[in-house]
């Protein structure tokens, strides 16, 4: 079952007899689901990108929770969508898989790893799809396909029946074009934010915006960030990264890796598994972290979540770039791919070593392809982004929140 079964190689041709039932009624009747191949569905295999994986594991007894809570509210399985192998990698190509097709710019990739989950939504084959994002594997699809895309708070939707990647990082997500069905999926899976202050204050790092790759990019930036601006009644500030951004994704870096080959090196160290380029190396990368460098990655990550959090008053929200540019093209050499990476996942870092939300907003275009632009809000605050980001893409101002 290592086969593809539509124009967009965006779902997996799992058996299509399995029946996996959903509510005839609730807040999501009528819409239709597509699940990334990391999450349990009961009857159904979980290969998480690797055919040897999908083989080598029973089908699932028992449905993923947040799935399970979609279903229930009345959205329609359609069927499990491609991920990239072990979802190590944001690019959205699998050595094992055909390339899942950006329909926003079919030159251009579709991120990944929630890459058939994007594809799927942005072609029109889905209305929503489930995602994970560990470092960046919804808000960089979601900025490629042109897509509304939320990082979660860690931790605040669970994670049972799913294959993971990093423990500590691993969040769920999910993709719409319509930010009215964006919000009605968010009231289904996020309940009441805990984070009850309504931001009010915009905020820059221009740290970050450096990432930004040339002057095209930057000009769209600068468009789309006065179009945000527009929405508060504030103008944005400025706060100084407490901390270089490329020290800091070498920090994440290195605990992710630590917690990948933990959940993954059994696995990996059984047989030969036939990795993919990108995806061996990083393995490899791996398997040589010790504990004592995951534990002085963790000091520096709890020092930096203080120095942020001392800096970010209750009323803030920083506005950043969702990725460095419009997606990489296909035909990108794996250097060329492996430069974008290191820009992209260093953008993208910040909130996973956090734990907070971010939501990619779909407002811009550079090079003929989509570009997003996003909000990071302090833990607790997702629903209100989505608020946000609703109020923005109807270009309305920012709503009082009432949730």
């Amino acid at each position: 079952m290592t086969g593809t079964r539509d124009a967009l190689n965006a779902f997996l041709d799992y058996p299509s007899e399995i029946e996996v039932p959903s509510s005839d009624i609730g807040p999501l009747a009528g819409l239709t689901l597509g699940v990334k191949d990391i999450f349990d569905v009961r009857g159904l295999p979980t290969g998480g990108g690797n055919p040897q994986r999908e083989k080598a594991f029973p089908c699932a007894e028992a449905t993923a929770s947040p799935i399970a809570r979609l279903l229930d509210a009345g959205a329609q399985f359609l069927g499990k969508t491609q991920t990239e192998e072990l979802t190590y990698s944001m690019i959205g190509l699998n050595a094992h898989f055909p390339s899942p097709v950006n329909p926003e710019a079919p030159e251009r990739v579709t991120g990944g790893s929630s890459s058939g989950s994007a594809a799927a939504v942005a072609g029109g084959l889905c209305d929503i799809a489930a995602g994970s994002d560990t470092n960046g594997s919804i808000r960089a699809p979601a900025s490629f396909c042109g897509l509304l895309g939320l990082r979660t708070t860690h931790g605040r939707i669970p994670l049972d029946h799913t294959m993971a990647l990093a423990p500590s990082f691993d969040t769920f997500g999910w993709f719409a074009r319509n930010a009215d069905i964006y919000e009605r999926v968010a009231a289904v899976l996020l309940g009441t934010d805990t984070h009850q202050e309504q931001l009010l204050r915009p905020m820059r790092v221009a740290e970050l915006e450096t990432l930004l790759f040339g002057e095209a990019e930057r000009a769209e930036y600068a468009r789309m960030l006065a179009q945000v601006n527009d929405s508060f009644h504030k103008t944005a500030g400025f706060l100084a990264l407490p901390g270089e951004a490329e020290e800091l994704f070498e920090r994440f870096k290195e605990m992710q890796a630590y917690e990948a080959w933990q959940v993954h090196g059994p696995f990996l160290m059984a047989k030969d598994r036939n990795l993919g380029p990108g995806v061996k190396e990083r393995f490899d990368y791996a398997s040589a972290i010790t504990q004592e460098q995951d534990a002085r990655a963790r000091q520096r990550m709890a020092a930096f979540r203080g120095d942020f959090e001392a800096l970010m008053n209750s009323d803030m929200v920083v506005i950043m770039p969702s990725q460095p540019s419009a997606a990489p093209l296909k035909d990108s050499t794996q250097e060329e791919l492996e430069r974008y990476r290191v820009k992209a996942l260093t953008l993208t870092s910040i909130a996973a070593l956090l734990g907070w939300p971010q939501i990619s907003i779909p407002l811009g275009q550079v090079h003929g392809a989509p570009f997003g632009i996003s909000l990071l809000g302090p833990k607790g605050s997702d629903r209100q982004l989505v608020s946000m980001a609703r109020d923005i893409l109807h270009g309305r101002k920012v709503g009082t929140w009432t949730h």
